[in-house]
């Protein structure tokens, strides 16, 4: 069930409805029928795996809290028991074909030919998520940062509360658990919660429907057949494809964020205007908050961080980045993205004394506009580059695609027409500019003043705030794309 399909426009009203009508003590379990109703959407069999994660990770932070803090070798063994029955859960479901391929076209250097695996598995909606989440629980009732959950309603629908199971944004046992657990306790109705939540879910409507769709238009008409197209039209599917990606995903944490608050629940934010960023390190604690900071505290810092020497706090960060590529996808270039992320860190984390000793001798001015302006368009750039081998379906393929823009590159094809015919008319790509202008002020907002669209509405006036969203609504109705047979696309990371 997607946030776009009309099952949802029915489900999510009628969940809303019966969970403030419900009496409070019914609620949790209100909410976890929903939940699971919700992911058996996709596939019934889906709701037997999130349940065995959720029975381990359950039993396992009991198991760890039998132990006192002096007996560690016993809480680590659970710990142990726990972390790798679930990873196991997601190397097999996720990774089993990739390690295959891997391991056979190695052994084929050596006159040994594997067959081909006749195992049929079916990537579960979801897992990445939903299996981080649950290991976060598990390791920070080791760390002793929460106590282990006794209530297994309460702990089951920790992990699979349906507005972010299936894409994030992964929340921490210290701020869902005791959110859920107030769902017993709390006043039954919070007009600022629900009209912030209803903002959120229109915001991340628009950024759907409105621009990360019809990006995919035009990007899903190059990328498969990138190598017919010239330099021009190939930048301009990169752009495309990062509005693409950056609204897609984004929507679905604005939705996600936007249905929780209208049931009462405040989920962790997942992006900060990460365009405006001035570095990669920057970009990385605006972009999919929630897993970069995930990979910190349970990667990074568990490794040394970077309290430690400057080779291994380089090494820490390699790994935490190729952690990072291998959880997005079971490729190589995956992890060669990944790779990139880490290398652009690492690099710009060894120029760092050089670039300040350059600016102190040449007296640059580094709190200008213009030389912000200068950053930000760099770090974007990485990300356009090093995001090719993200949409692109192996290395060869990203490498020949940047070949591609250097070698026939044409700037005249802009003047020609030709960037018209690519999936989107000049009309499209008209609504598609005012919808980034639009997108541009609202990341701007949030850039000048920490707040997001739903404060950028509330700080107007009466008057403002309904124009505003009836500007957004209209959009979203006359200007949204609902794809063939009036379904809206995927989101990008269901994949995931």
């Amino acid at each position: 069930m997607q946030f776009t399909s009309f099952t949802f426009a029915v489900f999510f009203p009628v969940v809303v409805l019966i969970f403030y009508i419900l009496p409070k003590r019914a609620r949790q379990v209100w909410l976890l029928l929903a939940s699971y109703y919700f992911y058996m959407g996709w596939n019934p069999k889906y709701a037997l795996l999130i349940l065995t994660s959720t029975v381990i990770t359950y039993l396992c932070g009991l198991g760890i809290d039998m132990f006192s803090a002096e007996k560690k070798r016993g809480r680590k063994a659970v710990l142990l028991a726990g972390i790798l029955s679930n990873l196991g859960i997601l190397v097999f479901f996720k990774y089993f074909y990739f390690l295959h391929d891997s391991v056979a076209a190695v052994v084929s250097l050596f006159g040994i030919h594997m067959k081909a695996s006749s195992l049929d598995i079916v990537l579960p909606v979801g897992i990445s998520f939903y299996t981080f989440q649950a290991l976060g629980y598990v390791i920070d009732v080791y760390r002793q940062n929460v106590k282990a959950e006794k209530n297994f309603i309460r702990y089951a629908l920790f992990v699979s509360f349906f507005p972010q199971l299936v894409a994030g944004p992964i929340e921490r046992s210290g701020h869902l658990l005791s959110q859920i657990e107030g769902i017993s306790r709390k006043p039954s109705w919070n007009f600022d919660k629900v009209t912030r939540g209803l903002l959120m879910m229109l915001w991340g409507y628009f950024m759907k429907l409105v621009i990360a769709d019809r990006a995919a238009a035009l990007v899903d008409t190059v990328f498969p057949i990138y190598y017919m197209f010239d330099g021009v039209a190939l930048v301009l599917t990169m752009i495309m494809f990062g509005f693409q990606l950056y609204c897609d995903f984004a929507s679905y944490s604005a939705i996600a964020i936007g249905a929780s608050s209208v049931l009462g629940i405040e989920l962790c934010p997942n992006f900060a205007a990460p365009f405006f960023s001035s570095s990669v390190s920057e970009f990385w604690r605006r972009w999919h908050i929630s897993l970069s900071s995930w990979l910190r505290d349970y990667v990074y810092i568990p490794l040394g961080g970077n309290r430690c020497s400057k080779v291994r706090k380089y090494f820490n960060i390699m790994v935490t980045f190729l952690t990072s590529g291998i959880w997005h996808g079971a490729s190589w270039h995956f992890v060669l993205w990944g790779a990139l992320q880490g290398i652009f860190i690492v690099i710009g984390d060894m120029l760092r004394p050089a670039k300040t000793k350059f600016h102190t001798v040449f007296h640059v001015k580094t709190q200008s506009v213009g030389f912000r302006c200068g950053q930000v368009c760099m770090t974007y750039l990485l990300f356009l580059v090093s995001f090719t081998f993200f949409r692109a379906p192996t290395i060869s393929d990203g490498v020949y695609y940047l070949e591609r823009i250097v070698r026939h590159f044409d700037i005249w094809a802009l003047l020609d027409g030709s960037v018209y015919t690519l999936g989107l008319d000049a009309k499209e790509m008209l609504v598609f500019v005012i919808a980034v202008s639009i997108l541009w002020i609202v990341d701007w907002y949030y850039q000048k003043k920490k707040a997001y669209f739903d404060t950028l509405v509330k700080n107007q006036c009466l008057a403002v705030q309904y124009l505003l969203i009836l500007v957004l609504f209209v959009m979203i109705l006359v200007f949204g794309v609902y794809g063939e047979g009036y379904n809206a696309s995927e989101f990008i990371y269901f994949q995931f």
